[in-house]
């Protein structure tokens, strides 16, 4: 079985780039954890440095929704 490019390409955009958004996840809440953030400081952490992310996430069930390929 060979993957073509576009198949590579898929893989790669969906599941490296959820490992590395996990990754952020958690240097996030390491972050938090050791600055003393508490729970404030917390939710300002995941809100602030996780929007970013929102947009990949936010894109994947947008075409899941509309059933786009």
């Amino acid at each position: 079985m060979q993957i073509s490019e576009e198949q590579l390409t898929e893989i790669g955009m969906t599941w490296g780039v959820s490992a590395l958004i996990l990754y952020m996840l958690f240097i996030i809440w390491n972050l938090a954890r050791k600055s003393n953030a508490g729970r404030f400081g917390t939710f300002v952490l995941f809100f602030v440095l996780a929007f970013g992310m929102l947009g990949f996430i936010a894109k994947n069930i947008i075409k899941w929704f509309f059933d786009m390929e």
